[in-house]
């Protein structure tokens, strides 16, 4: 029996976006099947051989049943898949309705359904859910309060779909991100790894954040980032729950609602591509 061809006959189309610097690759499979191999994730995340992002996203067709109007999948630079981004969710968000002229769309992810909308002068605002508060929703690895951990600088943890841990500090300038960052996202604390934030209260209901992306590294910004330290911040009585972030690449504003957290900013559609055969046969 002669064996199966699995060879990649055509070239795969992309789009690259980003979210105040936070770069995805955005494959949409709602007309081809795919499955990319975690080879093929990591070498399209490099940055020198491949095109490089935070995350690669894949939309797909809603699942049968639930009214959406796309279903999105992440996966980190490492190749590892995470069940929520933020950036990427707006970032998709916009494409989809440029595409259809709606002012208002249904996502679903692994983290959940989430709506997104038209925001006005270039922004889109997505609903990221409600805040995961609880220690076995984070997850962390024992029962124990998260508004304050037992780690040093008592970091807030929060789960918006994934793991976040928060620090805040009177300079985020002055801390090393790429040594904190990598020696806090292996904490035992957290058995499916962090993403790590330091933040400092600049004004009222203003915060200037920086950012350790789990599996990525240092990132310009992060969505989900963003609504887990405004969640924090609201919960250890430092702002209200309506506030401004400033990041590395630009500003985001979180409200928590009471009908969840909503992340509001800008994105931008950089350019569109396609992967060549040649590329994804090699990096099988």
């Amino acid at each position: 029996m002669r064996p199966m061809d699995t060879r990649v006959e055509t070239p795969l189309a992309f789009m690259k976006m980003h979210g105040l610097g936070n770069d995805f690759v955005v494959v949409d499979a709602r007309a081809r099947a795919l499955a990319l191999t975690e080879n093929q994730i990591m070498a399209i995340a490099h940055r020198q051989k491949g095109v490089g992002f935070d995350q690669l996203a894949v939309i797909t067709l809603g699942k049968k049943g639930s009214n959406a109007n796309a279903h999105l999948t992440f996966y980190n630079a490492d190749g590892s898949t995470s069940a929520a981004c933020g950036n990427a969710t707006r970032c998709i968000a916009r494409h989809l309705i440029n595409e259809s002229g709606a002012e208002s769309l249904t996502l679903t992810t692994d983290r959940g359904t989430l709506v997104a909308r038209e925001a006005g002068n270039g922004l889109v605002s997505v609903n990221m859910g409600h805040p995961q508060l609880r220690w076995e929703e984070v997850p962390l690895a024992h029962e124990m309060e998260t508004l304050e951990l037992p780690i040093e600088g008592a970091p807030t943890a929060t789960g918006m779909g994934n793991p976040h841990c928060t620090f805040f500090v009177e300079d985020v300038d002055s801390v090393d991100l790429e040594a904190f960052g990598a020696a806090h996202e292996y904490h035992p604390l957290y058995p499916e790894r962090t993403n790590v934030q330091i933040a400092q209260i600049v004004g009222e209901n203003h915060i200037r954040m920086r950012v350790w992306e789990r599996g990525v590294g240092t990132t310009l910004a992060s969505g989900s980032s963003s609504c887990a330290t405004a969640v924090a911040a609201a919960r250890r009585g430092l702002t209200g729950r309506e506030v401004q972030i400033d990041l590395d690449g630009g500003t985001l504003w979180i409200n928590w609602a009471e009908d969840g957290v909503w992340m509001t900013g800008e994105t931008e559609h950089v350019m569109s591509g396609s992967f060549t055969p040649e590329f994804l046969e090699r990096h099988k």
